[in-house]
């Protein structure tokens, strides 16, 4: 049976008669739905629909997709009105209020606030975070992320993980914390991706995830950073679709290697150590079921109940949820989900919602005035701060910098974004901002040819490509520019393992030819270990960002107006000595 009264909890007599009364009021498909945090991935405030979802699912939770700050607050608002239940109501806000809506302020990325000193930008993201995300009308946060990037080919937690470093991860995630805490204290946190990535290179989107440290490996560094968060009252944690076979080994003596599961379905990583030995109480929720990091290892049928049944509290978005329902019950009807295992559940499902006082309306429901919270001017604000204070000089072992745009003015721009996904594809607007920047710091620009932006100027013609070869002779290169800047701004997700540099096409002019020719100068405007792809670049930036606010203080600290303040770690290297060069 669930203590209540105890952490994360803390209820007292009247909040715990509130969650039996609710529970005993509840039908058995009632008390299924109460399971379910759903995705809305189209925005709108149509009533009629919304109440239809509601009366269908009986969803405990909600995660929108999209929309501006008006029409999310009032769909927000549209479903707590009209839910027979209050709803958890849920924001994924790893860099900022920018998780919430397009006008939410993008602070910084976990990995920029990891290279700055100290932890006042992790706290101030988690305080902008909660600030913007209440004012729509969200009771959780889906953050921090607690993963520590140990493998520098992972690109999933690169930019999200606070970095490589246990204590330092601890830190900024424990700010980031407060900084919600501070900005909303009716506001659930959620650490993730239990037990941790950040170790092995794959994606849990497209394969089933592993951390393969020792038992003793893991208690210092993954193990450390929850039980500390647990000690601390921590709300939820988001279980990954991610194996820690050696715990499962010790933790079921004689388990077969098929018997190895992600911690969403292992009983003795949820139940046995998050529950038992590490004494979490709280609420605990798959990550999302649509990655192949859970169904690779079961049917769907059986993963929706058996997450639950393993320990699991929630689970994360549905495929049609009347057939997900339907999962659940047929397990509950087998006996497999026992009545006590579902009592559990939703114990701790409305006790998070009595501990956050979501039965009272004027908690539930913020006024729609709080929407000016939403990108104001303190908010952006620590935006600038944070570029200052944490982008990142990561070599310039020939002294290339400071760049003096009064003497080297003429700049050959070399821009490498990530490539296009959809036919749909216009250009990337982060290179117009780059280029921008540049011209507004006194430079100017020669762009590099892209095949991509090609195609959509010329069509589809074989001329395309035979532009992307021209370089020109090297004389008249070197007379016409005075330094050369690559700008890397490549992201990817759920495509492809491990995302690295690709130029928009072969043996193309992009490529960096001119390294030795004229003084060049790389910059990364997201991943941090794009130096694997051009090690021979003798000048790098990690910039962190494809924010204009940041574009721009790269670009200063660049030229010499401010001072590189961020440091970095060594598996910005890759693991190789040219990269040192």
């Amino acid at each position: 049976m669930v203590n209540l009264r105890k952490k994360p909890f803390y209820l007292n007599d009247e909040q715990i008669a509130w969650v039996e009364n609710t529970i005993r009021d509840m039908t058995l498909e009632e008390k299924f739905g109460q399971l379910f945090v759903l995705l809305k991935a189209t925005p709108g405030v149509d009533e009629k629909t919304i109440k239809s979802t509601l009366a269908q699912s009986h969803q405990g939770g909600l995660r929108w997709q999209g929309g501006n700050k008006e029409t999310v607050y009032k769909q927000n608002m549209t479903y707590q009105k009209n839910s027979k239940v209050p709803l958890l109501i849920a924001a994924n806000c790893d860099d900022g209020g920018n998780g919430c809506c397009p006008e939410g302020t993008f602070v910084a990325t976990a990995a920029e606030c990891g290279a700055g000193e100290g932890t006042d930008n992790a706290y101030h993201l988690g305080y902008v975070a909660g600030r913007e995300a209440s004012a729509l009308g969200c009771n959780w946060m889906f953050n921090p992320v607690a993963d520590i990037y140990k493998n520098w080919r992972n690109t999933i937690v690169n930019t999200r993980s606070f970095g490589d470093d246990t204590d330092a991860v601890l830190s900024n995630v424990r700010a980031y914390i407060k900084g919600v805490k501070d900005a909303n204290p009716n506001m659930a946190c959620t650490a993730k991706h239990f037990p941790g990535d950040g170790v092995e290179e794959l994606d849990q989107h497209l394969a089933l995830g592993v951390n393969n440290l020792p038992v003793e490996e893991w208690e210092a560094s993954y193990g450390k950073i929850y039980r500390t968060l647990i000690d601390e009252g921590l709300e939820a944690v988001m279980v990954g679709h991610i194996a820690l076979p050696e715990m499962s080994r010790k933790l079921r003596p004689g388990i077969k290697d098929s018997e190895i599961m992600p911690a969403t379905l292992a009983p003795e990583l949820l139940t046995g150590l998050l529950r038992e030995s590490m004494g979490f109480n709280g609420v605990i929720i798959t990550d999302a079921s649509h990655m192949i990091g859970i169904s690779a290892m079961s049917k769907r049928c059986d993963a929706v109940p058996g997450a639950i049944i393993a320990g699991c509290d929630m689970f994360l978005f549905a495929n049609d949820i009347e057939e997900d329902i339907g999962f659940m019950k047929a397990a509950y009807d087998k006996g497999l989900l026992t009545e006590e295992r579902l009592s559990d559940a939703l114990h701790r499902v409305l006790g998070l919602k009595a501990h956050l006082k979501l039965y009272d309306e004027a908690i539930r429901c913020p006024e729609e005035e709080n929407l000016k919270v939403i990108g104001c001017e303190e908010h952006q604000a620590f935006t600038v701060q944070a570029a200052d204070s944490c982008i990142t000089l990561v070599k310039d072992t020939r002294k290339y910098l400071p760049i003096n745009p009064e003497k080297q003015k003429r700049v050959f721009l070399v821009y490498v974004g990530s490539t296009p996904t959809s036919k749909g594809y216009s250009g990337d607007p982060t290179k117009q901002v780059v280029i921008e920047e540049l011209q507004r710091a006194g430079f100017e620009v020669d762009v590099c040819l892209n095949y991509h932006d090609l195609e959509v100027e010329n069509g589809v013609s074989p001329m395309n490509f035979i532009r992307m070869l021209h370089q020109g002779t090297r004389a008249e290169f070197v007379n016409n520019h005075d330094f050369a800047l690559l700008v890397i701004n490549v992201k990817g997700y759920a495509q492809e393992n491990n995302v690295r540099v690709r130029w928009s096409i072969n043996h193309s002019c992009e490529l960096p030819w001119y390294n030795e020719e004229i003084p060049t100068i790389g910059m990364s405007l997201n991943y941090t270990n794009h130096l694997i792809d051009v090690p021979q670049l003798h000048t790098f930036i990690n910039a962190y960002a494809p924010e204009r606010m940041h574009i721009r203080a790269a670009i200063e600290k660049m030229t010499g107006k401010s001072a590189f303040k961020g440091k970095a770690n060594e598996l910005v290297f890759c693991g190789r000595w040219d990269t040192k060069l």
